[in-house]
């Protein structure tokens, strides 16, 4: 949720009856910091902040988690050994986003209070196992005691109570409220998502760090160097420096990164966070009663 979850989204999720993030991974710490004072402002309900352990300024970025009172951090995208027991230590609950069992297993044994097991289908930065939801939910859920939270192809009400059926104690839902009302990305960029057809989006730089993004001319660039046989320096020449920010937050659909999930293909319009946290919950009832009724 890079460029896209700011204070209005977390909040409005939050307020709506769902756990909102903070996406850290674009602010430098000092935002960060304004982004948190101003959520608290705009709901009295709990949130949290997601930290990409891969980005600079981490030991500030926690410290202001600490000092703004944060009671919950999604970490991703490292060893969660790191941060996991300092976190706690300040009464924090920790969840590690995770691709495979293996790094389930990981978290667990760092002592996170819960991960996220986080599928192929899902937008931005992806796992190198290329396990889909639908598959790598139960087998995480058979490997750890620990609480799961399903991402990765969930956007309906139908979806949540799929993964709830694998498992999952929760769900976690990012490209949907990419494209809501409260979202920061550019009109721009929530345009194209809601303009995404099945095949949209493709899995790519791998030899940098998988990403899934929407096919646009930065993706064609990146196809033929790879039709040229390039290099993996040139793979990173050309990605350059914030090329998510080019796209998803200052609308450049041409030469910006879009990262967006393959289930952008059943995002249809732009919505408040509340209206789809309320059709969700709404269809996911509905469809668990369907189901109680069918005479097995």
């Amino acid at each position: 949720m890079i460029w896209v979850s700011g204070y209005k989204l977390a909040s409005a999720v939050s307020n709506s009856g769902g756990l909102g993030l903070i996406g850290a991974g674009s602010m430098y710490p000092e935002v960060l910091r304004e982004h948190i004072r101003k959520c608290k402002k705009a709901t009295t309900k709990p949130f949290g902040v997601n930290v990409p352990m891969l980005y600079p300024d981490l030991a500030e970025i926690m410290k202001i988690i600490v000092d703004e009172g944060v009671s919950i951090v999604f970490t991703s995208a490292g060893n969660p050994k790191t941060w996991t027991a300092y976190l706690q230590q300040h009464n924090i609950t920790v969840v590690h986003v995770v691709s495979s069992a293996f790094f389930a297993l990981k978290a667990q044994d760092a002592g996170v209070d819960a991960v996220v097991a986080e599928g192929f289908e899902a937008g931005g930065h992806n796992g190198r196992e290329e396990t889909t939801t639908l598959t790598l939910l139960p087998i995480v859920k058979e490997k750890i005691s620990i609480p799961v939270i399903a991402a990765g192809g969930i956007a309906t009400g139908r979806s949540m109570l799929a993964a709830m059926a694998l498992g999952a104690d929760g769900v976690q839902v990012g490209s949907r409220f990419a494209a809501c009302l409260e979202s920061s990305a550019h009109d721009n960029f929530k345009q194209k998502i809601i303009e995404a057809t099945e095949g949209a989006t493709q899995v790519t730089l791998k030899e940098l760090a998988p990403v899934r993004l929407l096919k646009n001319k930065f993706y064609e660039d990146i196809q033929e160097l790879y039709a040229n046989n390039g290099s993996k320096q040139e793979l990173q020449t050309l990605l350059g420096r914030a090329r998510a920010k080019l796209g998803m937050f200052e609308g450049n659909i041409t030469e910006g990164e879009l990262e967006i999930g393959q289930v952008a293909a059943l995002i249809h319009r732009i919505e408040p966070a509340a209206t789809i946290i309320e059709e969700m919950v709404a269809e996911f009832k509905k469809v668990q009663q369907e189901v109680a009724a069918f005479d097995f």
